[in-house]
């Protein structure tokens, strides 16, 4: 099993990587609104200027959507790469977002689609 870390730096591109996502079969995503370091960066220094002397580069005005999912395997990981570059485009891009995975020690309390045992009605 394998977490997945995706932080989406346009937020209006969110429901076209959950369908894209869910059309591989990746449900049950967290969401969490997120702030990086230079974007803070930018915000604190707004507060403290009347006006600036460069614009604030586009996209840096709002914060960051940062998405997790537990997947099964390794073919779901780069399936899901995949379709979030599809979505978003090239993550070696500036001001994209950023996708990462790593192989999980213990996974507990995660359901697999389709797996409705125990669920109430």
């Amino acid at each position: 099993m394998y977490m997945i870390m995706c932080v989406l730096n346009d937020a209006d591109k969110l429901d076209a990587l959950l369908d894209a996502w869910h059309d591989i079969g990746i449900n049950g995503v967290t969401i969490a609104e997120s702030t990086g370091f230079f974007r803070r960066q930018v915000q604190r220094s707004r507060l403290h200027l009347t006006f600036l002397v460069e614009p604030i580069p586009s996209g840096m005005e709002q914060d960051n959507l940062t998405l997790f999912i537990a997947v099964d395997n390794d073919d779901l990981v780069q399936q899901c790469l995949t379709k979030t570059e599809e979505v978003i485009g090239d993550l070696s891009g500036r001001n994209t977002g950023v996708f990462t995975a790593w192989p999980l020690a213990i996974a507990k309390g995660i359901r697999k689609l389709g797996d409705d045992e125990g669920a109430s009605q």
